[in-house]
C-alpha cells in the first residue's frame, strides 16, 4: 500500500519560514507528479505547488516567489520550502502523488500568527 507521510508543520510568526517534507513508501519516480495542497478553515482545498517526474514545477499565484517545491529522489521525499509566511497561509497541508490513481497523506498543520 502506498503511503505518503508529511512532517514539518508547526506554529510560526508572520514573515517566518518552514519546510514541509513528504516521504513516500515507494520510489517517487513512480509518480507522474507530486504536489502540495492545502485546506484553510472554511475554504476548499487548493493546489499550492506541483512538481512533475521531469522536474517541472508550477505554483499557485498566492505563493509564487515565496514557496519552493523540490524533490530528493534518493530519499523518496518531496519538500515545500515556505518563506515569508503570512497568516493567510494557515492551513492543513497535504502531500499528493499521482500515478494512475491519486494518493494523499494525512496532512500537517501550519499556523502562521500575525
Amino acid at each position: 500500500q502506498v503511503q505518503l507521510v508529511e512532517s514539518g508543520g508547526g506554529l510560526v510568526q508572520a514573515g517566518g519560514s518552514l519546510t514541509l517534507s513528504c516521504v513516500a513508501s515507494i520510489s517517487i519516480f513512480r509518480f507522474n507528479s507530486m504536489a502540495w495542497y492545502r485546506r484553510a478553515p472554511g475554504k476548499q482545498r487548493e493546489l499550492v505547488a506541483r512538481i512533475t517526474s521531469g522536474g517541472s514545477t508550477d505554483y499557485a499565484d498566492s505563493v509564487k516567489g515565496r514557496f519552493t517545491i523540490s524533490r530528493d529522489n534518493a530519499k523518496n521525499t518531496v519538500y515545500l520550502r515556505m518563506n515569508s509566511l503570512e497568516p493567510e497561509d494557515t492551513a492543513v497541508y497535504y502531500c499528493n502523488g499521482f500515478a494512475v490513481v491519486t494518493y494523499w497523506g494525512q496532512g500537517t498543520q501550519v499556523t502562521v500568527s500575525s
